[in-house]
């Protein structure tokens, strides 16, 4: 039934204030032996006061919406930011009111660390509980669908293929004769017309429906919203055809207007400063302790071979805008290629002795942090490529039509796909597949904690994987 689903909302905030509640308590019993009345009082409003915001934040947070009931990845993230939050604000109003001496920091300590293992444990089991009851049908809502059109089987079998959803489909009801209609699929009944539909809702049989009509048919669909506007259920309008290759896309309002967003400017506002700011100041740090080792690799780059110890090339930055990279030469000078690109190959004659290795230990990307200062790259992002180079015998932009989405951020020094293991040479076209798949995965969840996750896992897939 619906009413416990949104039970289950209620009795989760309830179970987790008290999970931090007896954790407050815990480890009051543990550390706190020698309190006045004064001080025993302080610390019971504190309590108090941290899980009424906590209660609040998490709400806000999302962590008691419905996808965050059945998933405890998005659970996790969302209650642990809320309980970080909450301490910080904890800290920050004893700091400012001036009461910090007043309380226990290893009090204060010990209940964010076993209040934190406190919700995790009993958000998985939360989760695991609810997920076991929605597989028995304990939260379905019963539906039908008006319509028995493609449309309506459309959504039909959406319905009947998630395991997502809490809804048990009562059948399709249409006023047009069976010839008309396609033939049933699977298991779903056709019912009737609208007198029909209606005889259902008045026997408490359906609590909503779904109106799976063209759009075009605007004096059908109001007539039928007209009829079943006089009965007791949910009424909701299904998508028209064409919007289901966007399924996954979110509908905001323009005014009182619905629209449905298919793609969003990415890294933007607040979003944009806080890259660049992240890549000031990593850039920075990074710079200053790869100053000895870029010029120790200079030094023995001019005594390898003859010719410039840097190497610049024009590649396809943010917006298809041209931009010059630059590299540590790693090649002979009489076979640079500045525009039709060849990917260097294993064993590939024209790579020097320090080049080879330069591009094995990715030390010939370091000049790029240049770039990054400048603003022509990030770094993370997708690597640049030279817009003549192949994969297959074709080049990128011939190979997916959609390659020039991931020019949609800043390119990178290192990338999702990099730290994934698909770095080196595309000799194929399915090495590039999976490098774009992985580029518009990274554009589309860009996150600075996920920034600092793929910099980390760079460092180990620089050793376990090779470039040429």
């Amino acid at each position: 039934m619906p009413v416990l689903l949104e039970l289950s909302s209620l009795l989760l905030v309830a179970l987790e204030v008290v999970v931090l509640l007896a954790a407050a308590a815990w480890c009051w019993w543990l550390f706190l032996d020698d309190l006045n009345a004064e001080r025993t009082r302080s610390y019971i409003g504190t309590i108090f006061l941290a899980l009424t915001f906590f209660a609040t934040f998490a709400e806000l947070t999302g962590a008691y919406d419905l996808d965050a009931r059945f998933s405890m990845r998005i659970a996790w993230g969302r209650l642990l930011m809320a309980w970080f939050v909450t301490i910080g604000f904890v800290i920050g109003a004893a700091f400012f009111l001036k009461l910090s001496a007043t309380f226990s920091r290893i009090w204060l300590v010990s209940w964010f660390v076993t209040g934190m293992g406190g919700l995790v444990v009993a958000r998985g089991i939360s989760t695991l509980l609810l997920r076991s009851a929605r597989s028995r049908g304990v939260f379905n809502q019963r539906v039908a669908i008006f319509g028995g059109s493609e449309q309506g089987w459309r959504i039909a079998r959406h319905i009947l293929g998630s395991k997502r959803v809490t809804i048990d489909l009562v059948g399709i009801y249409d006023d047009r004769s069976v010839s008309r209609l396609p033939p049933p699929q699977g298991e779903v009944p056709l019912r009737g017309g609208v007198g029909q539909l209606v005889e259902d809702i008045r026997k408490g049989e359906i609590e909503q429906v779904i109106i799976a009509l063209p759009w075009q048919e605007e004096r059908r669909i109001k007539q039928i919203v007209t009829e079943l506007s006089m009965t007791p259920v949910r009424i909701r309008l299904a998508p028209d055809l064409v919007a289901y290759m966007f399924s996954q896309r979110a509908m905001v309002l323009l005014d009182s207007v619905p629209l449905m967003t298919l793609f969003e400017r990415p890294i933007s506002g607040t979003d944009q400063i806080l890259k660049r700011a992240e890549d000031l100041i990593l850039g920075a740090i990074i710079l200053i302790f790869a100053a000895p080792i870029m010029l120790v690799t200079a030094i023995a780059i001019k005594f390898d071979s003859p010719g410039p110890v840097f190497f610049k090339q024009p590649r396809e930055g943010f917006n298809n805008r041209s931009f010059l990279i630059w590299k540590f030469r790693s090649m002979r000078t009489d076979t640079l290629e500045f525009d039709k690109v060849n990917q260097a190959t294993r064993d590939d004659p024209r790579i020097t002795r320090v080049g080879r290795f330069i591009r094995a230990t990715s030390i010939d990307e370091l000049p790029q942090l240049l770039n990054v200062m400048k603003g022509d790259m990030s770094i993370v992002g997708p690597r640049p490529h030279a817009p003549t180079t192949k994969a297959g015998g074709r080049e990128f932009k011939d190979v997916v039509s959609t390659y020039a989405a991931r020019h949609r951020v800043k390119p990178g020094i290192t990338g999702w796909a990099q730290a994934s293991g698909w770095r080196g040479e595309t000799d194929t076209e399915d090495k590039l597949v999976r490098r774009l798949e992985h580029d518009l995965h990274y554009i589309e969840n860009w996150s600075v904690p996920f920034d600092l996750y793929i910099l980390a896992k760079t460092a180990f897939a620089a050793v376990s994987s090779r470039a040429y």
